[in-house]
């Protein structure tokens, strides 16, 4: 299960409006890929349907897919957005990274 912070799905929302997606149907596909300074890498898009393979999501009215590679990655993860003038955007606050690189976009297990 991945969590939805209230200031991460208020973003998502105004996004998904921004890119011609619907908050209420569509979903936010998020993944790992190999990369980055510390070995793995975070991916977040947008998405209008989910495959088979994939786990399927919802927490605080935001519908979010996950394909069964990531998903191992990613057991427990809280996805935060912080804003502002020193704000780093969306932030992935998982559980299961042993380290992660100073930007926060990319971890190792």
């Amino acid at each position: 299960m991945i969590k939805v912070t209230e200031q991460a799905k208020k973003k998502i929302a105004i996004l998904m409006e921004d890119e011609g997606f619907d908050a209420v149907q569509d979903y936010v596909r998020v993944g790992v890929k190999s990369g980055g300074c510390s070995g793995l890498s975070y991916e977040l898009k947008f998405d209008k349907s989910a495959s088979e393979d994939d786990k399927v999501f919802e927490d605080n009215d935001i519908r979010l897919i996950v394909d069964k590679r990531s998903f191992l990655y990613l057991i427990g993860t809280t996805l935060e957005y912080s804003g502002g003038l020193n704000g780093k955007g969306f932030v992935f606050n998982n559980p299961n990274a042993q380290r992660t690189c100073g930007c926060g976009e990319s971890f190792s297990l």
